[in-house]
């Protein structure tokens, strides 16, 4: 049984896991109901994939909302400030989930809905036991790592939740759990490394208004 801690006027309800030990429990992670309306809101052309240039890659909303869900749940992102980063990031990163890998301008091994980078895919990969065997095949082959990622939804979407959780300092995570554009916008310059741009705060502030962070 689910209980409810977060709704939005659009659907996307964040909700908690049932938790059985004594309290004080510790925070659960955040799940998301398949609600591809609101996710739809985060990225707005994620309704279908008709017309997509890589079609092989493209996922729905439909499609990526249960991968999300989870991550979220595996990597224990439990709060609606660093879900919000975390969507509207991959959502930047894919074109709306519409490619994992880099085709501007054509990095060999990058990718994943973060678009990492090859040395971030192998750390990533190495990290998730099933692909044990797969990875000694690869070897050094950036493609090959990257393809064992891709192929696979939970962990083509979930490697920008392992990314928070093995890169983002304590006080990243703890200033995105405020909700404010200033924490977010360390996060992206701190933990993502890269350069704050109009269209990343666009989406930031969608998906935070989406998630109800306080303040959007």
């Amino acid at each position: 049984m689910f209980f409810p801690t977060l709704a939005t006027t659009l659907t996307f309800t964040a909700i908690l896991l049932p938790f059985t030990v004594a309290a004080p429990a510790p925070p659960q992670p955040i799940l998301f109901k398949r609600a591809p309306g609101s996710l739809i809101a985060m990225a707005p052309t994620s309704g279908t994939c008709a017309g997509a240039k890589f079609a092989n890659e493209c996922k729905t909303a439909v499609q990526a909302a249960p991968f999300i869900n989870a991550s979220f749940k595996t990597y224990g992102i439990t709060s609606a400030g660093e879900a919000a980063a975390i969507v509207s990031l991959i959502a930047f990163e894919s074109g709306d989930f519409k490619y994992n890998t880099n085709h501007f301008p054509g990095r060999p091994g990058q990718g994943t809905r973060n678009m990492q980078m090859p040395p971030f895919n192998l750390e990533y990969a190495k990290s998730i036991p099933a692909l044990k065997d797969g990875l000694a095949k690869a070897g050094t082959d950036v493609k090959a790592v990257l393809a064992l990622l891709t192929s696979n939804g939970e962990y083509d979407f979930g490697s920008a939740a392992w990314f928070m959780k093995t890169k983002c300092s304590e006080k990243v995570r703890n200033g995105l759990k405020t909700g404010t554009t200033d924490a977010w916008k360390m996060y992206i310059t701190e933990c993502i490394g890269t350069t704050v741009t109009d269209d990343r705060k666009a989406g930031w502030e969608k998906a935070a208004k989406a998630m109800g962070v306080p303040g959007h």
